[in-house]
């Protein structure tokens, strides 16, 4: 597959059917997923900032985003979208500088939030819409697919109720945005209603109250993409947590019974990096 084709196939994804992308936060966990028979593949800021032991919100400077992103897009053949936060900037033009630069790293699509890091508030709406335009045009300017996906965060924290972030999501789509993502909605019934109000694809995280339904319900809905974020990295640091305190606190080793053996991982990683671009 040509470097061209993998953006295409991702854009193509986004077009048809429901399909889940699972978020690595290292070459490893990359090719165990596309091993496992992953379509596509998205980067996750808080599972690379655990890496880097920092915490979740600005613990990534846009540097270090820029060249995670690359490495996952050179561990497998699939493509591959990056989750670069509020863009790494407050100014339109900054979010449009990002989205450049997203794309000479090789990568497919990102997202972006309307979330200022500094104090986790959301943008005002006029500058929040203002900076989706600014990356919709960055992404046309390339001259090949990039789907471009505008977050509305601030039901998820708190700073903005879902009739607001529908109306976000909307004048998002107006902007030009590929893919819409209202992450957290507080249950079934409010992802209904979003994805009645729009008609651009929409992202659901497998978070929160969402966890309990499965994609085969979700494709049922309408929603064309499932995200993980970082709850793959965060089950995978609950295995460590686990463990760790099962042998040191209580003398116990059981935990590690169901680890998977050395072949098995030998022969995933082998396989998730195949066909690499």
């Amino acid at each position: 597959m040509t470097e061209l084709a993998r953006h295409q196939a991702f854009e193509r994804l986004h077009n048809q059917g429901c399909f889940v992308i699972p978020n690595p936060w290292d070459v490893g966990s990359a090719r165990m997923m596309a091993a496992l028979g992953a379509k596509a593949l998205a980067t996750s800021s808080a599972a690379h900032a655990f890496t880097m032991g920092r915490p979740d919100i600005g613990g990534v400077s846009r540097d270090e985003a820029l060249a995670h992103a690359e490495m996952m897009v050179t561990a497998t053949a699939l493509p591959v979208s990056g989750d670069f936060e509020n863009g790494f900037a407050d100014d339109p033009e900054g979010v449009a500088e990002t989205i450049r630069l997203a794309a000479e790293v090789g990568l497919s699509g990102c997202s972006i939030e309307d979330t200022d890091p500094s104090d986790a508030s959301s943008y005002g709406f006029d500058l929040a819409v203002e900076r989706v335009r600014a990356a919709v045009a960055a992404a046309r300017a390339l001259g090949r697919p990039f789907v471009f996906c505008a977050r509305a965060d601030g039901v998820m924290n708190g700073s903005y109720d879902l009739a607001e972030g529908i109306r976000r999501l909307q004048a998002y789509e107006a902007a030009g945005a590929d893919l819409l993502y209202l992450p957290v909605p507080p249950g079934r019934a409010e992802l209904a209603q979003v994805l009645a109000a729009v008609k651009t694809p929409l992202n659901a995280l497998a978070a929160g109250p969402l966890k309990a339904l499965t994609v085969k319900e979700l494709a049922a809905m309408g929603v064309r993409r499932i995200s993980t974020g970082s709850q793959i990295a965060r089950a995978t640091h609950a295995a460590i947590r686990d463990a760790t305190s099962a042998m040191l606190d209580a003398g116990s080793f059981a935990p590690l019974a169901g680890a998977a053996s050395g072949d098995e991982i030998d022969a995933l990683l082998r396989q998730g990096a195949a066909d690499r671009i």
